[in-house]
């Protein structure tokens, strides 16, 4: 439950009345799907006790590098959200919102994503959700087209992102083929912001006119539903403090320090290992970096220490390291054990049409629910089956197909959706995020292949 929590204290921070949901007709279906989502994030750790324990296969080494690389992304964020960075930013991404309002079916996703990208986790755009919202019902533009898809690419923008979990997973996963940081965003950067051009364009037009729309207008009549003003003065009046500021500019520094120093290859320390001189690997590059980043916010900040671990971001980061661990361990142990029977079964596939390893990816992670586990679990996988990287790169998008069955970010903007537009669906998976959600993929990854071929 800890997404949905920082989804209403965003919304409650930024001055916008929470919903009450005890009645909400989504609120049994958000517990019972919180309950699944924290059994899958756990349940990795009984797999592996049964897969050793009671049918005796060896257990394959954890993803070590993965997670002490998300641990550090998230130490770091942690830290810009308690220095207040992360407050400033949302200002920003409002005035940005608001400025072009009858762009927001475009605008709020682009917004939503770049929060994203910048910072390497979706759980920040949460307090961005809310603003994207309210300017679609000041402008009449019927909220469910700039909230579905601001969702998606939120989700999404984590491949685009050199801070990420999944980017994290990529960068090991290639890493036997010598493959960069730079190389990898090229790809993903472009073919995600194509995706994202295609899915908004999916949702121009979808649905009636806000003002046509039977449910928006019913809760006008009864009163249920009025526009927000009461804020306007105090947001006019918000200046970002100077330590807010300071945080943003060393964590952008930081940023851009990993991705100039892990794309030239040169600049970084070597050491001879077998007669050949080995450079500093980008995976313990991003770990050293992001924790000295953390140090110079906490100090020239001036962050007090109860602000270090008590965010949402850190909370909600933590649960996705458990994730991580238990179900990348638990498919690790399965596939190494039946490894040769996978390759040989997939071998013909992979050589004649590598393409349908791309289904496998996004089923596996409708199932898993996160992409950065979808990643570390089956990358390595295609990798030793002689998928060539620039085959996996532009499918990486294709490990975003957690949206099928609704989760947080969905659940929650379906409450911060006041007109009713945004919709979960009778039938679970025919929700508001499922045309967007196959669109932007799909595009993604056809943009992706083509882009590969250039960079590779």
């Amino acid at each position: 439950m800890a997404f949905v929590r920082y989804a209403y204290e965003g919304r409650r921070e930024h001055g916008y009345p929470i919903l009450a949901t005890a009645g909400c007709s989504c609120s049994r279906y958000r517990y019972r799907r919180a309950i699944w989502r924290c059994g899958s994030w756990c349940g990795g750790g009984l797999g592996v006790c049964i897969l050793v324990l009671v049918f005796g296969m060896k257990p394959a080494s954890p993803p070590v590098t993965v997670l002490l690389i998300i641990i550090a992304v998230i130490a770091c964020t942690s830290v810009l959200q308690g220095a207040g960075g992360l407050d400033f930013l949302v200002r920003i991404a409002e005035k940005l919102l608001r400025k072009k309002p009858t762009a927001i079916t475009f605008v709020g996703p682009l917004v939503c994503s770049i929060f994203v990208m910048f910072c390497g986790t979706a759980y920040v755009a949460f307090a961005v959700y809310p603003v994207v919202a309210e300017v679609a019902a000041e402008a009449k533009i019927r909220p469910e087209r700039p909230m579905s898809m601001s969702v998606i690419a939120a989700g999404i923008a984590v491949i685009a992102s050199p801070m990420s979990a999944a980017t994290a997973g990529m960068i090991a996963a290639l890493s036997m083929y010598n493959v960069s940081i730079l190389e990898i965003l090229a790809v993903s950067i472009p073919a995600f912001l194509i995706g994202t051009f295609c899915g908004c364009l999916a949702v121009f037009k979808r649905g009636k006119e806000l003002e046509q729309d039977p449910v928006f207008c019913q809760r006008v009549a009864s009163g249920e539903y009025q526009f927000l003003h009461g804020e306007k003065a105090e947001k006019e009046a918000y200046k970002p403090s100077k330590a807010e500021k300071l945080g943003v500019l060393i964590f952008g520094l930081g940023v851009a320090l990993v991705i100039t120093l892990g794309s030239f290859k040169s600049l970084l320390p070597a050491w001879e290992e077998g007669g050949k001189m080995v450079p500093l690997s980008t995976p313990s590059l991003i770990q050293m970096v992001m924790l000295a980043t953390a140090l110079m916010i906490i100090v020239f900040s001036k962050v007090p220490s109860d602000k270090f671990a008590s965010g949402s971001v850190f909370r909600s980061g933590l649960i996705g390291v458990v994730g991580v661990f238990g179900i990348s361990w638990m498919t690790g142990t399965f596939f190494e054990a039946y490894k040769p029977m996978f390759i040989e079964l997939f071998q013909h596939m992979v050589q004649s049409t590598p393409m349908l390893f791309g289904v496998v990816l996004f089923c596996f992670s409708a199932v898993i629910f996160s992409p950065s586990t979808t990643v570390a679990s089956l990358m390595p996988l295609g990798a030793s089956m002689g998928i060539p990287p620039p085959m996996l790169v532009a499918l990486y998008p294709a490990c975003c197909g957690d949206f099928i069955v609704p989760g947080a970010g969905q659940i929650g903007c379906v409450s911060f959706d006041r007109t009713g537009t945004t919709k979960l669906g009778s039938y679970v998976i025919n929700h508001s995020y499922l045309r967007p959600g196959f669109v932007m993929v799909i595009s993604a990854v056809i943009a992706g292949y083509g882009i590969s071929t250039i960079v590779f």
